[in-house]
């Protein structure tokens, strides 16, 4: 076989996920592979999650392949380039490096300048087929259109590749290809229970300032509700997992194809537990009433703040009020809710995170994630605050996250501001269920605490 999929995650090097452990697998590779074989192209995956580097090297040099092909984003670029300067080693015999995913778009040269021999922008099936022939069978690179590469010292860049209009025609992702015992066995040690993912959906019409759509564009194309129902029944038979992610951004964008899919999973006799994530604007009495029917028990439901002047900045184009509205009903019909929480965005004030404190209060969310904004290269986000860069980390050893710009406060003001958040809400909830209870009190004292530090932090 001449191509290789693999990617640059490994679990064991990831602290902060040994504690969560829920681990899911490469959807977007597996996609590629089952494309390939549709094709007619054989291909290895090699999935590193529950692996090591040492061991992603072995199977390579084991299986000798003319092409690697690897997925990268932010979060896995700095192991990506390790692996990249191994790979180019004499060991390998000069295999071509192709890598793909969110974060080759906007950081062309730096790949290419890291020892990438082909970059895929944007959608990878057709791109990776397509550049697959043209190496092995040294045909014109400029006729594969979405990549970029070096050539007579120059970078060459060809035409955008038109994106899926019909995903019926997708495969399904190549699942065979990994080890799905692993994620389970991880997923019901830890949790009591298993989870797979479904990708129903490609492309986000909506215009989030801080959000990346590298990959797939500002765009929406669905599957038909029948064939997502089939594969939900598919995995129901085959692997029998205790619950299902659906990865799309906007989950209920479009209430006919929900009604579709409701009435596909019913038919089918497909329902499996599922949690999803959508905007408040997409959600209703009916819609809620058809996603618990269909089997869903958790949606998250993006805020991002509760003030609505931070939300207004980020261009969620959503009412706060209305957000709480929709996680309080969805509450009251007896699925979990989730929500997001982003801290430090350009303008934001004590008053802001006050107002993100009694917002989560009344919301009263199952979940919520806080996280400090960080700006990813490609966004509107990033475009806005590119001359305020404060702290720029060499590239090839550093993550976007570790960018930062000029703020209201200090960064370390937003780094007491998670902590004075969340030890707020928690307050607030043991005090509705337990009164003035020791762990009430210590959550108080840690908010206290907090808010101190915020302020010699201004």
């Amino acid at each position: 076989m001449s191509i290789l999929l693999t990617h640059g995650y490994y679990l064991s090097s990831d602290p902060k996920e040994q504690r969560i452990m829920k681990p899911y697998p490469p959807l977007g590779l597996l996609y590629i592979s089952g494309y390939l074989n549709s094709k007619g192209v054989a291909n290895h995956v090699f999935d590193s999650t529950f692996s090591s580097q040492s061991e992603q090297l072995s199977f390579i040099l084991d299986k000798k392949p003319e092409i690697v092909a690897i997925y990268t984003n932010l979060m896995t670029k700095i192991e990506v380039i390790r692996l990249i300067k191994e790979l180019k080693s004499p060991r390998f015999n000069s295999l071509k490096i192709v890598l793909g995913g969110p974060d080759v778009t906007y950081n062309i040269e730096n790949y290419l300048n890291e020892g990438a021999d082909f970059l895929i922008i944007g959608e990878g099936e057709e791109t990776t087929f397509e550049l697959y022939h043209a190496i092995t069978g040294n045909t014109a690179l400029a006729d594969v259109n979405g990549i970029a590469f070096i050539e007579n010292g120059a970078i060459v860049k060809t035409a955008a590749r038109t994106k899926f209009r019909e995903l019926d025609d997708l495969p399904l992702p190549n699942r065979d290809a990994i080890p799905n015992e692993k994620y389970l066995d991880t997923w019901k040690k830890n949790h009591g229970e298993s989870s797979m993912t479904i990708s129903t959906q490609r492309g986000c019409p909506y215009t989030c300032k801080w959000c990346s759509t590298a990959v797939y564009g500002q765009s929406y194309r669905r599957r038909p509700a029948q064939l997502v129902a089939a594969e939900m029944k598919m995995l129901k038979e085959k692997y029998n997992p205790d619950a299902i992610w659906f990865v799309d951004d906007v989950f209920t964008i479009s209430h006919k194809w929900l009604t579709a899919f409701h009435e596909e999973v019913v038919k089918q006799g497909a329902q499996i537990r599922f949690e999803c994530i959508t905007r408040a604007e997409r959600l209703n009495e009916e819609i809620l009433k058809l996603l618990k029917e269909a089997g869903c028990f958790r949606i998250w439901i993006g805020a991002e703040s509760g003030s609505q002047k931070i939300i207004d900045a980020m261009d969620r184009r959503v009412d706060v009020n209305h957000v709480k509205k929709m996680i309080q009903d969805t509450n009251a019909l007896g699925i979990e809710t989730g929500t997001f929480i982003m801290v430090g965005y350009p303008g934001e004030t004590e008053g802001d995170i006050t107002e993100t404190i009694q917002y989560l209060k009344e919301a009263n969310p199952t979940h919520y994630t806080i996280t400090i904004a960080y700006p990813i290269k490609g966004t509107s986000l990033y475009d806005e605050i590119e001359k305020d860069i404060t702290t720029a980390p060499d590239w090839s050893t550093s993550t976007d996250r570790q960018i930062d710009f000029k703020r209201e406060y200090s960064r370390k003001y937003y780094d007491y501001a998670v902590s004075k958040v969340v030890n707020e809400v928690e307050y607030h909830r043991e005090y509705i269920r337990n009164k003035l209870s020791v762990k009430a009190l210590k959550h108080k004292a840690k908010s206290v605490m907090a808010g101190t530090l915020m302020k010699l932090k201004k």
